[in-house]
């Protein structure tokens, strides 16, 4: 698996469109990045930027556009409602696949090293980057924010971890730079229906795991409560992981409360939405919606409808773009602008777009393909459909089964069969192109140069392991294939009799899938050479055959028993 980081810099201003694109315009230059978001805010005069890469890249850009940043902005005159004290405020990376934390840590190290010696920009390594525990904090790191910096940086406790310590012109004008590594965190507000800041800031407190001072008698005017090292004692909030402040946004005339969730183990997205909306609720204030900064991971957001439908006692065996829907309308998260999940989660940004995917064409622009001369795609691929097609009609059984009137106490239970449906269609939905790719992989070794014994003995080997891997992928749908039964039996048996009929035909799909898919593997298998492979796929698809074609009969039986 390739190393893959995200990097979420925040730059300073967030009102000139044009100094923005400049900043930007030096990320998307370095080949190998992936320039995913841009979410600027006026009244914060703050912009929040995503982009993704590999390790190496994604430093040298982000080492750019501080550069850029630093040319561009110039803190002493920069004001906004967010705290902040740079002119590139905080610069994290964030571990996204095939990396550890304890490496992206390492790179946050080599990208403060060459910001603070190349940029003379003073330099303070936060979270997993830090070198010393008060300094894992970013709220602790920038404290007193841009005003504060020039006392802090010549201080002892806060000189920075790399960079100048002295608040020369230059660093009057850049600020400093907290870098660091962290776990994947959501920026979010909570839009309420009030205009007060206090009231915001109380719900911010009431939530946040920091929580809010105590002291003696009036919890609000009453004197702090100190510790014996005359530390303030906290009243902790109920939501772990999490940082938040109250504030009033001028372009949207609302109060909000502004909440970093650090930790998604810890604090799921809809159960940060939860808490919010109750503290909210109990201060006469209702929680309009949510708004995401940046990009979000697909799992939150699959989570929070999962979490609102089991409220709502319905099934979770629906397709994703159904629950994002879900989410979308249970959050709000278009309630201030729209919300295009393609745009916003991060997963469907980074996908590649599937251009010429056969699961993406209408049903008629795929029989069309089909009955074209072309010989791709052939039976295995329209296996593998109708394999799908048979998971489906069970899963919708058990969709209706669970919206069933009088059957509110099973929900649960054919919500489980849904939800197991839905996993098998969606590997019989990939297999579908898979199947078209493996006998492309066929053609084109065919194809290669064989007028040499070299070219010749390279030829080979490709068309060997290309059969290997066109014997397979139909094997792999006679295996999901069969999966299907199992839900289909169930629906057959258990689910909405009135949808029995489409148990039936669920399982007429599910064995026509396994014996079309047998039929790819026997006529692969017949051109490799290791034959003891051969002869171990095609005994173990017979068995899935036999298999396959008693569990149609036996459902096909209950199904006309109950039909009769």
């Amino acid at each position: 698996m390739n190393k893959l980081i995200e990097c979420v810099p925040n730059f300073s201003e967030g009102r000139d469109m044009a100094v923005i694109k400049q900043i930007t315009d030096e990320i998307e230059k370095i080949d190998g990045v992936k320039l995913l978001d841009v979410d600027p805010g006026a009244t914060t005069n703050r912009t929040v930027v995503t982009f993704v890469g590999g390790p190496e890249e994604v430093v040298e850009a982000a080492f750019q556009a501080v550069k850029k940043a630093r040319e561009l902005i110039d803190m002493r005159g920069h004001r906004g409602d967010h705290p902040r004290f740079g002119a590139t405020d905080v610069c994290p990376l964030v571990p996204v696949s095939g990396i550890s934390m304890e490496e992206t840590a390492e790179y946050a190290r080599k990208l403060g090293e060459r910001i603070g010696g190349e940029l003379g920009i003073p330099v303070y390594l936060y979270e997993n980057a830090a070198v010393t525990e008060v300094r894992r904090n970013l709220a602790n790191c920038r404290e007193g924010e841009y005003e504060g910096l020039k006392d802090r940086i010549s201080s002892a406790e806060w000189k920075p971890d790399l960079g100048p310590a002295e608040f020369s012109e230059s660093v009057a004008r850049s600020g400093a730079t907290a870098v660091g590594a962290r776990d994947f965190l959501i920026a979010v507000n909570f839009n309420l229906n009030t205009t007060s800041t206090r009231r915001a800031n109380a719900i911010a407190f009431d939530v946040r795991e920091k929580g809010r001072p105590k002291r003696d008698g009036n919890p609000i005017t009453g004197k702090p409560v100190v510790d014996e090292n005359g530390d303030p004692v906290m009243i902790p909030g109920t939501l772990k992981g999490t940082k938040a402040i109250g504030w009033f946004i001028d372009e949207y005339g609302i109060a909000q409360v502004s909440m970093n969730i650090t930790s998604l183990a810890a604090t799921p997205l809809h159960a940060a939405f939860d808490e919010v909306s109750e503290k909210a609720a109990a201060r006469g204030i209702r929680v309009t919606g949510l708004e995401i900064v940046g990009l979000v991971p697909k799992s939150a957001i699959i989570d929070a409808a999962d979490h609102y439908l089991r409220k709502q006692n319905r099934s979770l065996g629906i397709t994703e773009a159904e629950k994002v829907k879900i989410a979308i309308r249970s959050m709000g998260l278009d309630d201030l602008k729209p919300w295009d999940p393609q745009e916003k989660i991060i997963e469907y940004v980074i996908a590649e777009k599937g251009e010429g995917r056969l699961v993406d064409m209408t049903c008629r622009d795929f029989a069309d393909e089909t009955a074209s001369e072309s010989a791709a795609p052939g039976g295995g691929s329209i296996s593998a459909y109708m394999g799908a097609l048979g998971a489906s009609l069970a899963t919708m059984v058990a969709n209706l089964s669970s919206h069933k009137a009088g059957w509110d106490d099973r929900w649960e239970e054919f919500s489980d069969w849904a939800v197991k449906g839905q996993a098998i269609k969606e590997d019989l939905l990939r297999l579908v192109d898979e199947d078209t790719e493996a006998f492309n992989r066929v053609m084109g070794a065919f194809g290669l140069p064989k007028g040499s014994d070299e070219e010749k003995a390279a030829r080979t080997a490709a068309i060997q392991d290309a059969t290997n891997y066109a014997t397979e992928v139909p094997f792999r749908t006679m295996e999901r294939s069969f999966d299907a039964f199992e839900v289909i039996r169930a629906m057959a048996e258990t689910g909405n009799p009135n949808s029995v009929s489409d148990a039936g035909v669920g399982a007429l799909c599910a064995r026509s899938a396994v014996m079309g898919a047998y039929l790819n593997v026997k006529i692969n298998a017949a051109g490799l050479k290791d034959k003891e492979f051969a002869d171990d796929i095609l005994q173990r698809g017979a068995e899935i055959e036999r298999r396959a074609i008693a569990a149609e009969s036996e459902i096909m039986d209950i199904v006309n028993g109950k039909i009769a």
